[in-house]
C-alpha cells in the first residue's frame, strides 16, 4: 500500500497527479488526512481523503508519500507523520518527497550523502545531500521530487519502483506522456 499524506496547503498537482499514476498502474494508493477527513490544497481544492492518519497499517506500508507546497509545514510539524518517517526508514520502506517535502527529511539528516532534488531555495535544509536538480532523484529508498512541474515524472518514478520500468514506459504511452 502506499499512503499520500495530506494536509491542509498540499500542492494539487504534487499529490493528485501521482495517486492518479499510480492507481492507473494498479497499485493500491490511500490518500490519508493528517489534519481530519479533509485537506484542502494550496489552490483551495478540497478533498475527502481516504483515511484519517491513525488508520495507516504499517504492515502493509510499500511507500509513504509527502507531497509538497505551503503546507509541507504542516507534515513536518506533525508527530504522527514524522513517526510514520521514523518507521519506513526503520522497516526499508520507499519515501517520496516532493517540491519543499525533502527538507522534511534533509532536517532529520535522511539526505545526508544521498542524491536528491527539490523545489530551488529548500536545498538549504539539505546541505549534506547531493543536490542533482533532475525532476525525480531516486537514491535507494528515499525519491524525491523538484515540484509541481515535474509531478509526473515522480508519479512514473513510484510506478517504476513498484511495478516495474515496462509497466511504467507503458503507462506513459498510454497516457500520452512519450
Amino acid at each position: 500500500m502506499v499512503y499520500v499524506l495530506m494536509v491542509d496547503g498540499f500542492e494539487d498537482i504534487e499529490a493528485l497527479e501521482p495517486v492518479d499514476i499510480m492507481r492507473r498502474a494498479g497499485i493500491c494508493v490511500k490518500t490519508v488526512g493528517v489534519m481530519g477527513k479533509n485537506a484542502t490544497s494550496s489552490h483551495d481544492v478540497t478533498i475527502e481523503t481516504d483515511i484519517p492518519i491513525d488508520a495507516v497499517n504499517k504492515d502493509d506500508m510499500e511507500m509513504l508519500v509527502l507531497p509538497g507546497g505551503p503546507g509541507h509545514t504542516n507534515l513536518d510539524e506533525s508527530g504522527e507523520v514524522q513517526d510514520l518517517i521514523t518507521y519506513a526508514l526503520e522497516n526499508d520502506i520507499y519515501i517520496a518527497a516532493i517540491c519543499a517535502s525533502p527538507s522534511i527529511l534533509g532536517k532529520r539528516g535522511i539526505l545526508d550523502g544521498k542524491k536528491y532534488t527539490c523545489f530551488p531555495g529548500f536545498e538549504k535544509f539539505c546541505a549534506n545531500g547531493i543536490f542533482t536538480g533532475e525532476k525525480a532523484t531516486l537514491d535507494g529508498k528515499i525519491l524525491t521530487g523538484k515540484g509541481a512541474g515535474a509531478a509526473a515524472d515522480f508519479g512514473f518514478k513510484m510506478v517504476e519502483i513498484l511495478k516495474g520500468k515496462d509497466i511504467a514506459d507503458k503507462l506513459k504511452k498510454e497516457m500520452q506522456y512519450i
